[in-house]
């Protein structure tokens, strides 16, 4: 019997804020709702870490050097119920000047904007805003079911 390994989807995400604390969302082209700097990781080997610093800097022109992991979560793929693997890195504050030299992707990105916590609660798709909303502050990495705290899995204080 041969073995082969669980393909399992995942992507990586990033939470960049400007000087007041404001989150960077995206309005992508190709989806309704608005969604943070992120995507799928490539089948080739890449990382989480470099499929989150490939992915800012296609859809934003910045260039991210340092991040922290703050959420592992898995989700259900809608259709299939496949579980695939989200990564959500925080990677600081932008300043004015990074702001300013942000280049949309014109085929993936319609917009972007800086929101606080309500403004992103408003506008992040229902998983995305879970996961967001869960890692805004966390001082520590957080282990997520579908956006969701399990029972059974320590949450250090903060």
């Amino acid at each position: 019997m041969t073995w082969f390994p669980p393909e399992i989807p995942a992507s990586a995400g990033a939470m960049l804020f400007d000087e007041a604390g404001n989150l960077l969302v995206l309005e992508p082209t190709y989806k309704k709702g608005w969604t943070i700097p992120g995507g799928a990781m490539e089948a080739d080997g890449e990382s989480p870490w470099d499929a989150c610093r490939r992915e800012v800097l296609e859809e934003t022109g910045l260039v991210v050097t340092s991040g922290r992991l703050v959420v592992v979560d898995t989700r259900p793929d809608k259709q299939t119920g496949t579980i695939g693997l989200r990564f959500l890195f925080h990677c600081g504050m932008l300043t004015d000047q990074r702001i300013a030299s942000i280049e949309l992707q014109e085929s993936e990105i319609r917009s972007h904007r800086f929101v606080d916590r309500e403004g992103a609660k408003a506008l992040l798709s229902k998983p995305v805003r879970r996961r967001v909303l869960a890692a805004w502050d966390a001082p520590h990495c957080l282990y997520l079911e579908n956006g969701r705290p399990v029972e059974g899995i320590e949450t250090p204080a903060s």
